[in-house]
């Protein structure tokens, strides 16, 4: 498929990744990175949610984040207490605790967006794979270059990412309508 063409292909879910050597709050706890589904949206909505209420992250609707999936990744820790499985496909029961994503703008450029860890997964390596993971899906996709906008610079450099210009070191943005907390 060539990007830009108007057929719309979603990625066939990858297989799950373990990472039993992250380290977490409880040892006992095995990460499982996969592709996002649509299905995970509420979850992802909760995990944002307190980002975007102390300003780190920009509000998303549900059909954003369900947009965000198609090309994003999610870190999971089995649900407290339970074997089930989940009603809409057959996954075990599982918390988000990380999600990422990328959004392609052209075979030039893709952003990754909505980068979130949970707070008690944070420095345990969780965010460094989820990045990687969204830089391996741009890559074969044949996209060029993925940026990302942050406050977190030094997270960022440890992923790789670099001014591409050095001297210019600020994106500058226009806001052409309020945000959706300061509408309120």
């Amino acid at each position: 498929m060539q990007l830009g063409s108007a057929e719309t292909v979603r990625p066939q879910p990858q297989k799950p990744v373990n990472d039993s050597t992250a380290s977490s709050p409880s040892d006992d706890h095995c990460i499982e990175y996969r592709q996002a589904l649509p299905s995970d949206t509420p979850k992802i909505h909760a995990l944002l949610r307190p980002y975007v209420s102390q300003h780190l992250l920009l509000s998303r609707t549900d059909a954003e984040i369900t947009e965000l999936t198609r090309h994003g990744f999610v870190a999971c820790i089995p649900a407290e207490g339970t074997d089930d499985l989940e009603s809409d496909s057959d996954l075990p029961k599982s918390t988000v605790i990380g999600f990422a994503a990328v959004e392609v703008y052209s075979p030039k450029l893709a952003e990754l967006q909505s980068l979130a860890v949970r707070a008690d997964y944070q420095r345990s390596g969780v965010g460094q794979k989820l990045v990687d993971l969204c830089v391996q899906r741009t890559g074969e996709l044949g996209v060029m270059e993925i940026m990302a906008i942050s406050s977190s610079e030094k997270f960022l450099y440890s992923c790789g990412f670099d001014y591409s210009l050095p001297d210019q070191k600020r994106a500058l943005f226009r806001q052409l309508r309020p945000r959706p907390y300061e509408a309120d």
